[in-house]
């Protein structure tokens, strides 16, 4: 990874695919508060790790509605 891509947020992690930093914290959270361990990995594209946090959130808000 080039000094300029770590300077300016991991842009060659992007181009990569492989998720951001910024991602992979909030995937664990959110999967810790869902108890849903599982859903956090180390090796998630930055899509997948998304598609993960998206359907955490709705779930979590989901649960928090009852």
């Amino acid at each position: 990874m080039s000094v300029a891509a770590v300077r300016y947020g991991g842009v060659a992690e992007r181009l990569d695919g492989l998720m951001t930093r910024a991602q992979a914290l909030r995937l664990r959270s959110l999967a810790e508060e869902a108890y849903q361990p599982n859903q956090y990995a180390r090796d998630l594209t930055s899509e997948e790790a998304e598609r993960r946090i998206d359907a955490l959130k709705a779930e979590i808000a989901l649960a928090d509605s009852f």
